[in-house]
């Protein structure tokens, strides 16, 4: 099975238009060693992986389905591999079945290089009922938590089968307080995966590092939701440094590195 993926994997060339232009690299060779820089004190590492149409919206018909290509499927799962846990908010699971289970290959990279084979994957929820019979609570090889509010119904009733559940001291959890549960079982870096608002939540806690950004050769010109929610108390623009570009075919796949503010 490695070798098929790996196989598949190769099919997908990339050139890189930044730093050090090189053309026709297999995302492995582009990808497939990602380096991440050192945590900041007191808190792990936090990257953003998204994708969005030209026109900067995150959803196609309610969801991010169709937005991208078979390249950036396998590139999510490249850029998982490289952390210790993948988030994602109740919102994305409800729209697009949100999983972070990593394929054959890459779980067995990272055996090979003494970490876990899967991530622990952490689905952020708030005070609703959870679709449990989605594909985050199915696959047991992985290991999951869930974050939940202090009064969702999963606070203080019937365990969820199979995960660790997580009950916030407030209606929703925060990301300091995520990150400190974090830090706790010893995670030093921190895939999101979306939604919107959980994008929000950790750029208004200056908890956002990293931003993983694929492109989409699509203008979608509707009411989908963008990239970030809006925050009521929006600060100052925040400055990226583009850390890397790449191009498959009309996508782009972009790196920015964030300072935390002040600094």
């Amino acid at each position: 099975m490695a070798t098929i993926a790996f196989a598949m994997a190769d099919e997908h060339r990339v050139d890189r238009l930044w730093p050090d232009p090189a053309a026709d690299l297999s995302l492995e060779e582009a990808f497939g060693r990602l380096e991440l820089p050192d945590p900041p004190p007191g808190r792990p590492l936090v990257g953003v992986n998204m994708i969005t149409s030209i026109d900067g919206r995150a959803q196609l018909g309610g969801n991010a389905e169709g937005l991208g290509s078979r390249a950036d499927r396998r590139l999510m799962r490249l850029y998982r591999a490289a952390f210790d846990a993948v988030a994602s908010g109740a919102g994305t699971l409800r729209a697009d079945d949100f999983y972070s289970w990593l394929p054959s290959d890459l779980a067995e990279r990272r055996a090979a290089a003494g970490q876990p084979a899967q991530p622990l994957a952490l689905l952020i929820a708030g005070s609703g009922a959870l679709p449990t019979d989605r594909r985050f609570f199915v696959h047991d090889e992985q290991p999951r938590a869930v974050a939940v509010g202090a009064s969702s119904p999963h606070a203080g009733g019937e365990p969820l089968a199979g995960v660790e559940t997580w009950v916030a001291p407030e209606a929703i959890p925060q990301p300091a307080w995520l990150l400190d549960r974090l830090a706790e079982r010893g995670v030093r870096t921190l895939l999101i995966e979306g939604g919107p608002t959980v994008n929000a939540a950790f750029l208004a806690a200056d908890a956002f590092d990293e931003l993983y950004w694929t492109v989409g050769a699509r203008v979608v010109a509707a009411d989908a939701l963008p990239m970030i929610a809006s925050l009521p108390d929006a600060h100052d623009p925040r400055p990226g440094s583009l850390v890397s570009a790449h191009r498959f075919g009309d996508e782009l796949f972009l790196r920015y590195r964030f300072a935390a503010i002040g600094s």
